[in-house]
């Protein structure tokens, strides 16, 4: 849907002391959790590479396991990128958001360097080829197609409640085989979970201000991709953790797409401006559509 000359205040002052509210609770709870990623590294699996050089028999991960573990490693890389836009989208907005995204992207720092020393120490990885993925990741970049605040604000609701859901669900099936990586990835999704309930609740306050936000909402729930997907075999990859790691479409619609349409109560709107009434009624036939497809998936056994 096109956007010219639909224009709502995403930087309404009126919503300042709700998002500031939000962020002092967010600045709360992470403080009870904050952490340090050494303190989730094996070290005393350490082993020099020169003296004893990596082969695949030291591999101790199911390749399913490890391959979800290694996307998730490629998918946390593009910060960088990813800070880089929510920067550019977020210029001249209220200080609160700025600052949010400041302590956000501190927090998702670690992310990358736990799961990649992780791999590394436990020789799960190869780390030449590692550093051969993570570099191509890197330098292929990420953009996400949004133009304004709220989009990205709404893409990123998903993407931290998706991430949350895969770290939980990878867990569960890398329980059995590595219990420690288990704990990592459960610390991982506790992350997500605090970030994903500030942008989530965030939207909450704008469609609370005005209905008519859906038509942003629109845009960014219907065309969804993960930072990531353009990383070499991404389908494979998602092909084999969908069957073997407990995270696929049938995951996404219940876990994901699906607590936002309900947490947002997308039904229950009722927008002024018909380009937005338009947007919800898409929405909600394209929510019904990926409910049809999830039910045929599931049959089938598909996570």
């Amino acid at each position: 849907m096109p956007q010219e000359n639909y224009k709502l205040n995403v930087f309404d002052p009126q919503l300042e002391p709700y998002l500031t509210e939000l962020y002092k609770q967010h600045r709360e709870r992470a403080a009870g959790i904050d952490w340090s990623y050494h303190e989730y590294i094996p070290w005393e699996l350490g082993r020099c590479f020169k003296k004893q050089p990596w082969s695949v028999e030291q591999r101790k991960l199911p390749q399913a396991i490890y391959t979800a573990v290694e996307t998730s490693l490629l998918t946390e890389v593009n910060l960088p990128f990813f800070y880089h836009h929510l920067a550019v989208t977020f210029k001249g907005s209220l200080q609160v958001l700025q600052d949010f995204v400041h302590t956000w992207v501190s927090e998702e720092d670690q992310h990358s360097s736990l799961i990649e020393t992780y791999l590394i120490v436990t020789r799960n990885a190869d780390p030449h080829e590692l550093h051969r993925l993570r570099k191509q990741v890197v330098e292929a970049g990420f953009m996400p197609d949004f133009d304004t605040a709220m989009e990205t604000m709404v893409y990123t609701s998903i993407q931290e409640l998706a991430t949350m859901v895969f770290y939980n669900n990878v867990a569960k099936a890398a329980g059995d085989h590595d219990p420690q990586l288990a704990k990592l990835l459960r610390r991982l999704s506790k992350d997500e979970a605090l970030h994903f309930a500030f942008y989530r609740d965030a939207v909450k306050g704008y469609l609370g201000v005005d209905h008519n936000f859906v038509y942003y909402i629109h845009k960014a729930m219907t065309s969804f991709a993960m930072p990531g997907k353009e990383m070499p075999s991404f389908k494979d990859r998602m092909d084999i953790i969908a069957k073997e790691a407990n995270y696929g479409p049938v995951a996404y619609f219940n876990q994901v797409f699906d607590v936002l349409m309900q947490t947002w109560a997308i039904d229950k709107l009722q927008p002024s401006r018909t380009e937005a009434e338009r947007a919800k009624q898409d929405l909600l036939e394209y929510h019904l559509k990926l409910k049809r497809i999830s039910e045929r998936l599931a049959a089938k056994g598909v996570h």
